[in-house]
Formats: structure tokens, C-alpha cells, sequence
């Protein structure tokens, strides 16, 4: 018989993670291990406090089903069993690893993969000064991409400032809603000149709309706006790429489906994730073949990661391990 278990884990951060909603200095995780006796599956998931989560929250939605999987519900009963989130990305994530353990094979064969490749992330700057974000571009300028977070009045002054201390990095722009329409349309042909790639859910959710008919200079990514299907259709016309986060689409099993419909819909792929350790990132890996951008940072970002963790090389992840996932 299958056994459920759902535990909290805090990871500390080796630097203070600062967005235009707040900051924080440690990453809250809940992992979920379904065991069946002979191969044990494990899950990460970070609860996102935008969305009304907690790791008590999320724990407790975990607890909600264990009677279901611990008969064998399986990852397309859990479609309906639990809402997009974390705490379905938890569990769908421990599913595809028990999965694969129990049938001898890797996650991405399940998946319809014969491998994957090792995927270069981009690396966080948090918001600050432009000198402050300036000395963390120049320490890191060697990374392929930089991701800035902005949302403030120094936007343009911190981008020009991290472009001429990184020249060479591609850099991906992430608002976090914290821009108007006039924010975006006076700052983006300077985002152009600068050479930004993309910018990430400039507008706050809800106001999308506004964007219908306005050619940006800088392709928009919607990220806070796009969790699920359900909701592709309202980024037809206003972005040109969509952030596809597990934890958003509560797994891996509503992420695929959502970036092969994307896809088809002519979208670009990033795909994204909440700040976490390496066990919540490896699934991510599977997402991130072939996007065009992979922000999967999560374990540069820590004081410390899980044992046994991904390879990292720079910025290129590896495949994981079995014995991490997958």
C-alpha cells in the first residue's frame, strides 16, 4: 500500500531575494514523498504568498487527498482531485518520480523525451541601487543571461547601469505588475536600445487588457497572468511569450500540456520557477527543453542546496540525477 508524507523545509538564501513585492532571505519549501514500499517519489513545491499560500496551507491541501493516492490515484486523477498550485505540484512532481523508479526509466521518457539536455538559466539580480545592481551584474557578468527585477523609480537608470557593467549578457527585464502603461510605453524603446531580450509581466493582472494594441518595442512576457489553459486565451494579442511555472500550473503534468497548447498558439516558451532547491527545479528541466528562455535559478541562489543536488557548471544545469528525481 502507498504511503503519503508531506513535510516544510526552510533553505536559507546566500543573499537577500528582492522583488517589487517585498523581499526574503531564506526559501520555504514543502517537499511530498509518496512511497509504495519498494521506490520512494519526492516533490517540491514553494508556496507563494501572491496567491494566498503558505507551507501550512499547502500542507494541509496535501493532507486533503492522502486518502485518494494512498489507494493509487495516479497524476491524471490528481487533475482533479487538487486546484493548480503548489501543493498539486508537489504531488504531481512526486508522482513522476515514483513513476519512473517503478518502471525503471527516466521522468523525460515518461514524457515522451529519448533525453534531455542541459539547460542554461538565467541568474537573478534583485532589485537596488543601480550601483548595487550595477556590482552584482559586474560579478556576474560572464553568465550567459541576467534577469532584473525592477519596479521603482530607478528603473532605467539600474538597466543602463547593469548593461554597461555586463555588456555581453542577454538580459531579461521582470516588473513583477509593478508598471503602468505609461511606465512601460515611456521605458521600453530605451529597454530596446539597451538590448533587453523580453520584458516580464510589466502590468499589474487584471489590466492586460490595456495592452491590446500596443506594439511594444520589447517582446511582453505574461508570468502572473498565465497559470494554467485556462487562462492562454487572454494573452492572445497582448503577449508574445508566457512564463510557465510548476508551481503556478500545480505540476508537471499541466505545464507540458500547457506549453505544447502554447506553443501551437505561437507563443515563446520561458520557463520559470519559484525560488527552491534542486529538487523542485530538476522537473523544471524537463519544461525547459527547447524554451526560450529558462529561469531556473533557484539553486545559484541558495547559501546551501539539497544533497545530492544538480550539477550546475556556471549557469548550465544538468539532468538530475536519479537519486534527486526523475
Amino acid at each position: 500500500m502507498r504511503r503519503l508524507t508531506a513535510a516544510s523545509e526552510r533553505w536559507p538564501l546566500a543573499a537577500a531575494f528582492v522583488i517589487s513585492r517585498g523581499s526574503k532571505t531564506e526559501a520555504e519549501v514543502v517537499v511530498a514523498e509518496v512511497s509504495d514500499g519498494k521506490h520512494r517519489g519526492r516533490g517540491e513545491s514553494v508556496p507563494y504568498g501572491r496567491y494566498g499560500e503558505t507551507t501550512e496551507t499547502v500542507t494541509a491541501q496535501i493532507e486533503s487527498v492522502r486518502v485518494e493516492i494512498e489507494a493509487g490515484a495516479g497524476r491524471a486523477e490528481l487533475q482533479g482531485l487538487l486546484p493548480a498550485g503548489a501543493a498539486r505540484n508537489a504531488l504531481d512532481c512526486a508522482l513522476w518520480d515514483l513513476d519512473a523508479k517503478r518502471v525503471g526509466a527516466r521522468a523525460w521518457g515518461l514524457a515522451g523525451l529519448e533525453r534531455i539536455d542541459p539547460v542554461k538559466t538565467c541568474f537573478t539580480i534583485s532589485i537596488a541601487s543601480p550601483a548595487e545592481m550595477a556590482d552584482a551584474a559586474r560579478e556576474n557578468a560572464r553568465r550567459p543571461m541576467l534577469k532584473l527585477k525592477i519596479g521603482g523609480a530607478d528603473d532605467l537608470a539600474a538597466v543602463e547601469a547593469v548593461r554597461a557593467a555586463a555588456p555581453k549578457a542577454r538580459l531579461v527585464v521582470d516588473a513583477n505588475e509593478a508598471l503602468s502603461l505609461d511606465d512601460l510605453r515611456r521605458i521600453a524603446p530605451a529597454f530596446a536600445r539597451l538590448g533587453v531580450l523580453v520584458v516580464e509581466q510589466p502590468l499589474p493582472v487584471g489590466e492586460d487588457a490595456s495592452l491590446e494594441g500596443y506594439d511594444s518595442p520589447v517582446p511582453l512576457c505574461a508570468d502572473e497572468s498565465l497559470h494554467t489553459r485556462a487562462e492562454l486565451a487572454t494573452c492572445v494579442g497582448r503577449y508574445a511569450m508566457v512564463n510557465i511555472k510548476l508551481d503556478k500550473a500545480g505540476g508537471l503534468t499541466e505545464a507540458l500540456a500547457l506549453a505544447a497548447e502554447a506553443r501551437a498558439q505561437g507563443f515563446k516558451i520561458m520557463a520559470g520557477s519559484m525560488v527552491g532547491t534542486s529538487l523542485g527545479i530538476a522537473p523544471a528541466l524537463i519544461l525547459a527543453q527547447g524554451a526560450a528562455v529558462a529561469d531556473l535559478d533557484g539553486p545559484l541562489l541558495l547559501a546551501r542546496d539539497r544533497e545530492p543536488g544538480l550539477s550546475v557548471i556556471g549557469s548550465l544545469l544538468e539532468p538530475p540525477a536519479p537519486e534527486l528525481w526523475g
